[in-house]
This record gives structure tokens, C-alpha cells and sequence, in this order.
């Protein structure tokens, strides 16, 4: 027989890779029960909602009906079950059963904290597009949280749509579409851009190579604002032309619009000359740049202040390849927020005026 000392032990290197196995099915497990967990509080908050408003409608009763009910529940449910049920979850139980009507449309990715925050968004289709982002992007309920805060979808400049704008009342319990049939830059790009996160004092004069290096110093969080689809490629991109050389401050692409996009970074107001050189850029990068696969570039002049007159008379006037972007390196308040998204829509209808996207967004 071998003794103790002759028999083979398992290498460390063996040992890691069992370890690793092991910790993989683990951490799978766990994985199942979290979303069965998640799907289960979903499904049982969904199903409380729908009692609680159909009993309150079988009686058709007043609203004092509805608030004792509440109470006597969260008396009793609070005694039997403890902390969940209280008053205020109860009505956040009657308001998601109200918001989403059909069980079997919910997104089970989701969580309950999702949904709560859905919730705060009362346009219908503003938040069937904070879920299907939410599922697409794989937000967390952190992230979502600050996309609806910070009105992404309204910052969009295409969400003044009205196609695509459909109410409850004219489609009854029908979701929208996760992707509309045709996509278009203006439902990827936002106005103004928040770039709060640079942390950048405003209370200096920037230069725009401290602007340049923040936004690279941040390139994560620049992506999530940017939106889904889009890849940094470069700084400084360099193109030359005959014996002239040409600097891009940054270039991105977007997988989904298949087309690249460049960003010139301006400290002030934009002008016409600002918007003459990106419009040079992206005609250059099409002829230099792309390959014959790739869709028509893309550009935006990221700007201090955006103006009547260049979105009306310049190169932007009629063109929907080239944009000025406002940007902000603070947060501002909600109401300062939502005057300057309705400040800058304007802009961009008026650089829109005689396209077929401007017919579409008329009535916004």
C-alpha cells in the first residue's frame, strides 16, 4: 500500500479550477432564486393592486371607502406578515395594478423598485420607453432612477413625435413597440446633454482641452448619457486632406444607427463657423472614413449656449446629419430643466422647418 506520503494530492492550480466550478454554480443558483424571488414580489404586489381596485369598483364607492380599506389591510397584513405592507405600499399596489393593467405585459427582469419608479412618469409613452431602455441597457435601479430625474426620454429630440405618441385611451392596455420601424438620429440624440458627473466648476471660464479631458476622465458615464448603441473610437481624430491636417476632438459610432459620430467640443455660444467646420468634418469623414457599409456621419457641435439664428439661416437649417447640443456641467432643477428642453425642441423645429421631420414634430 501507498503511504500517506505517496499518495498524489491535488495541485493548487487543480484546486483553483475546482474552486471556480464550483463558485460558477453557486453564484448561478443564487441568480435563479433572486429572479424567482423578484418575479414572485412582482406577480403578489400586481395581484394585491388588482383586488384592492376591484373591490373598490364592485361597490363603485367613494373615495372614503378606498381609505378605510387601505387601513383596515395594512392593520391586519402588518400584524400577520410585519414590514411590506404598510399604507403606503398598499396605494403604491392599488397605482401599479392602475399603470399596468396586463399581468402578462409586465417585464419580469424587472423589479419591484423598477416599477416604483416607473411610476413617477406619468406619460405613457415616456414610460414604455424607460422599460424597454431599462431591459435593454440592463439598468439597475440606481441608474434608472437618475435617467428618469435627469427627463431622458424627454431630452430626446425625437420624443416630440406625435406617431409616436400613442395614448392608452385610443389603444386600450396596448404596450408600444420596443423599437420604432425606422430609426433616425434625433431618437438618439439629447438636448440639452447633462454632464454633472465631470465635476467641473462653474465658476471658472473652461478651456475646451479641460472639457476635452473630463469628458475622457468619464468616458463611462459620457456613454450612459450618450444613450444605448454608442463606442468611443477616438480623440483627436486626425484627417488629412491634400497637405491639410484636420483634428476631431472626439469620435464615437453607433452600433444601432450603424454611422459614426463626431463631437467638437465649443466653450461659448456656437456660430456659424463652428457649425460650417462640423458640417466640413462629417463630409470629409465619408469620403475618408467610412466604409461603404456605414450609414451617413453624423455631426454635433457640443455648445455653452445654441442660437435662433444659426439653427434658422446656417448649414443646420434643413439638415438632419448635423446638430448644436447644448451642455450643462451642473444639475439643474427639474423646472429650470424641463424650460430648457422646451427651449432647445424649439430650436431644432425651427432647424427642421421644411423637412418631413419637421411635419411630424409640428405639433409637439
Amino acid at each position: 500500500m501507498k503511504s500517506e506520503d505517496q499518495i498524489q494530492k491535488p495541485s493548487q492550480k487543480d484546486m483553483d479550477r475546482l474552486y471556480r466550478s464550483v463558485r460558477k454554480v453557486i453564484e448561478q443558483a443564487r441568480g435563479f432564486v433572486s429572479v424567482a424571488a423578484n418575479t414572485a414580489i412582482v406577480r403578489q404586489n400586481w395581484e394585491i393592486g388588482r383586488l384592492i381596485v376591484e373591490d373598490e369598483q364592485s361597490g363603485k364607492r367613494k373615495a372614503e371607502y378606498g381609505k378605510a380599506q387601505i387601513v383596515g389591510l395594512e392593520n391586519r397584513l402588518t400584524a400577520e406578515y410585519g414590514r411590506g405592507y404598510d399604507a403606503s405600499n398598499l396605494w403604491k399596489m392599488r397605482q401599479f395594478y392602475q399603470t399596468f393593467p396586463i399581468r402578462d405585459a409586465l417585464r419580469l427582469e424587472l423589479s419591484w423598485t423598477h416599477y416604483r419608479t416607473l411610476m413617477r412618469v406619468t406619460d405613457d409613452t415616456a414610460r414604455e420607453w424607460y422599460v424597454n431602455e431599462c431591459v435593454a441597457c440592463g439598468w439597475g435601479t440606481r441608474e434608472l432612477d437618475r435617467q428618469v430625474s435627469m427627463q431622458v426620454y424627454e431630452r430626446l429630440l425625437s420624443s416630440a413625435n406625435p406617431d409616436r405618441r400613442r395614448k392608452r385611451q385610443e389603444i386600450p392596455n396596448t404596450p408600444l413597440p420596443e423599437k420604432p420601424k425606422s430609426l433616425v438620429p434625433a431618437d438618439f440624440i439629447k438636448n440639452p446633454m447633462i454632464l454633472e458627473f465631470l465635476s467641473l466648476p462653474d465658476n471658472i471660464k473652461l478651456r475646451e482641452t479641460q472639457l476635452e479631458s473630463a469628458i475622457i476622465s468619464h468616458l463611462k458615464e459620457v456613454l450612459m448619457e450618450l444613450g444605448r448603441g454608442f463606442c468611443f473610437v477616438a480623440r483627436q481624430k486626425h484627417i488629412q486632406s491634400g497637405s491639410n491636417d484636420y483634428f476631431i476632438d472626439l469620435v464615437f459610432y453607433n452600433c444601432i444607427l450603424k454611422c459614426f459620430v463626431l463631437i467638437d467640443l465649443k466653450i461659448g455660444r456656437v456660430t456659424h463657423k463652428d457649425v460650417g467646420q462640423m458640417d466640413m468634418y462629417r463630409r470629409m469623414f465619408d469620403e475618408l472614413i467610412c466604409q461603404p457599409d456605414d450609414k451617413p456621419t453624423i455631426g454635433i457641435v457640443l455648445c455653452d449656449e445654441t442660437d435662433t439664428d444659426i439653427a434658422k439661416y446656417s448649414v443646420l437649417s434643413g439638415n438632419d446629419k448635423l446638430y448644436a447640443v447644448k451642455y450643462t456641467t451642473v444639475m439643474p432643477s427639474e423646472k429650470v430643466l424641463r424650460r430648457e428642453i422646451a427651449t432647445q425642441k424649439e430650436l431644432f423645429l425651427l432647424q427642421m422647418k421644411d423637412t418631413e421631420l419637421a411635419k411630424r414634430l409640428k405639433n409637439h
